[in-house]
Order: structure tokens, then C-alpha cells, then sequence
């Protein structure tokens, strides 16, 4: 059998110490030597076909080099690239992922992050928290844990969230400039910190423009969706006729919303004007281009993992229990003048 490459191999080849190979093979250690013994020793133990054990490294170090990451849903064109921007962070610092999806079920989560702890992560970034969210608090006394694209309320756990409430008033200001007074509101989960925030953000521009926000003006959909989406712009419109735009609080309700207006034979923007949040992918293909809000998905996934490295490596930093993100405005075709 071919015979395994060992560090000691590594450095005899080098011409160096045992412990130099091992710094220099280590993101973390490798500072304290120059770029040329990096580069030469890294380039050996290529040749060589070194494979570091990384069991043998974590029963000396008490670290395992595994982050666990929990989304929501993997069918959702928002996370992908938050999972993007947290591995372009953990990869250069020698780690791996585990990627988990909830499915939106806080059993679920509940039992995923056990899951997680069992495996023996040295950290874990949650994208699938509620709002008030006790079996993540539970795991944050033990392991590091940030949060990411939403907050779990009172927990303690830093998050990289953005700017929700910002947004919506930032897109109710353009109904407002467009001459839409009448507005229709399809919030967010109100279990999720994304909808608290953005049914905040909601009620808020309403008063500073002092338009009325009648209550059956708004709904709450239960889950992020096409479908609930679809089902609260028809309760909508069964509710007042005269609505003349509507602002949704994910672009996967807008999408909803958008079928239901066409199952109603009414025209987007000529009839109704309907906005998004997120700026998920391929939503400028959506007839007629969806009007939304751009959030920094990949940063919101990079500083994540950034604040959770620093949590990991230096346990008595303090971290800002907020990071809020900006966010941006997309004009496109489906917001309209009302005359």
C-alpha cells in the first residue's frame, strides 16, 4: 500500500522544522513566517500529496474546522449567496461548512442545532431564526453563534441584518412620489424579525406621509411564499377595490401578488403597482421588472462569518449585538405615475 505522507516527511523534504510545516500549512499561524518558506513548504507538501489529519489536528487544538450553517429554505434565491459570502471567509481560514435547511420549522432548527453541537462545530451562523428564538440562545452559552439576515430579539447573538424597516419606508416614498396614496401592505411573518422590522417600517412612513393605515389595507402572510403572496393580494383586493398599489414585503410575495393581479385580468403597473424586498435573482426578468428593494446579500453572508471567526478566535471580544446593512432601491417597470 502506497504509505502515507506525514508531516515529518513534509519537513524533511523542506528542510525544516516539524513545526514550521505546521504553521506554515495553517492560515492562523502561517503570519509568523515569510511569504517565501509559506510558499515553498505549501508547494511540497502539494507535491508530497500531504493530507493533514484533521482529527489528529482537532484532539490537540479542540477545534474541529467545521462551521455549521442553517438556512430557511434552500429553495430560496436569497440564500445561496449569503452561503457564498460566508464560505469566501471560512475557505482562505481553513474551514468547512455544513449547510442545514430548516424548511421554516423551528422544530426543526431546534433539532438541526443539537445536530450541529453533536458534530462538534466550532461555530455556527443561523440564518433561520425567530424572533425570539430560545434554542438558539441555548447554543450561543455554548458555542459561538451569529445571525444572519435576521435577529433573534433579547438573545444576545450578534446578527447582520438589513436595514428592514429603512427599506420599506424608502419604497413607500416612492409610491408616495409616484401619486399612490391608496397602498396596499402584504407584511412578512410577524414571528421573524424581517417582518417585525419591515411592518414597522410599514406603519412609520404611513404616519410621516400621513396617510391612514387602514387595517384592511394590510395583511400578514404566514411564510415567504408565491403562494401566500397570491392569497393575501386577492383578500386585498376583495377588501378595497381601490387600492392603486401594492407593497410587499419580500419579492416572493410580490411574485404572488403579481399572479393573482393577472388572474384578475388587472395589469401591473397600469392598474396596480406592486413592489419587492430583496432583489432576488432573475427579478428583473419578471414582467414588466420588479420594483424592489437591493439588499447586500453576499456581505450580509461574508461579515457573518467574519464576526463568528472573531468570536471563535478571541472569546472575550465584544461584538455589536446589531450590524445593519444598507440597502437600495431598484427602480424598474412595475411601480407607474398614478394620474
Amino acid at each position: 500500500m502506497k504509505k502515507n505522507i506525514t508531516i515529518k516527511d513534509v519537513a524533511k523534504k523542506a528542510s525544516v522544522h516539524v513545526s514550521t510545516v505546521s504553521r506554515a500549512l495553517s492560515p492562523n499561524a502561517r503570519a509568523s513566517l515569510s511569504t517565501e518558506v509559506v510558499e515553498r513548504v505549501r508547494n511540497i507538501a502539494k507535491d508530497m500529496g500531504y493530507r493533514p489529519n484533521r482529527i489528529a489536528s482537532g484532539l490537540r487544538t479542540n477545534k474541529t474546522m467545521l462551521i455549521g450553517i442553517i438556512i430557511p429554505d434552500i429553495t430560496n434565491s436569497l440564500y445561496p449567496p449569503i452561503v457564498r459570502g460566508v464560505e469566501s471567509v471560512l475557505e482562505p481560514e481553513g474551514y468547512a461548512s455544513i449547510l442545514v435547511d430548516t424548511d421554516g420549522d423551528p422544530k426543526r432548527e431546534e433539532k438541526l442545532l443539537e445536530i450541529l453541537l453533536e458534530r462538534g462545530v466550532d461555530g455556527i451562523i443561523d440564518a433561520a431564526v425567530s424572533s425570539h428564538d430560545l434554542a438558539a440562545a441555548k447554543i450561543a452559552d455554548q458555542i459561538p453563534v451569529v445571525t444572519a439576515n435576521r435577529r433573534a430579539f433579547g438573545s444576545g447573538i450578534p446578527s447582520v441584518v438589513n436595514d428592514d424597516a429603512g427599506g420599506i419606508k424608502s419604497i413607500f416614498d416612492l409610491l408616495v412620489k409616484n401619486n399612490h396614496s391608496e397602498i396596499g401592505y402584504i407584511g412578512g411573518p410577524q414571528y421573524l424579525s424581517t417582518g417585525n422590522a419591515r411592518n414597522d417600517g410599514f406603519l412609520e412612513a404611513s404616519k410621516i406621509h400621513g396617510i391612514d393605515a387602514k387595517p384592511e389595507n394590510s395583511i400578514f402572510a404566514v411564510k415567504y411564499s408565491e403562494d401566500e403572496g397570491s392569497k393575501c393580494a386577492d383578500l386585498l383586493l376583495e377588501r378595497n377595490s381601490e387600492i392603486t398599489a401594492i407593497l410587499c414585503a419580500n419579492d416572493r410575495l410580490a411574485i404572488g401578488a403579481l399572479e393573482a393581479l393577472a388572474e384578475r385580468g388587472l395589469e401591473c403597473p397600469k392598474d396596480i403597482s406592486v413592489t419587492g424586498f430583496n432583489d432576488i435573482p432573475m427579478s428583473d426578468r419578471i414582467p414588466p421588472g420588479l420594483t424592489t428593494v437591493r439588499v447586500l446579500q453576499f456581505d450580509v453572508g461574508r461579515i457573518s462569518a467574519e464576526l463568528l471567526l472573531k468570536k471563535i478566535s478571541q472569546t472575550d471580544l465584544a461584538i455589536p449585538e446589531t450590524t445593519i446593512m444598507p440597502v437600495t432601491v431598484i427602480e424598474r417597470g412595475s411601480v407607474s405615475l398614478r394620474v
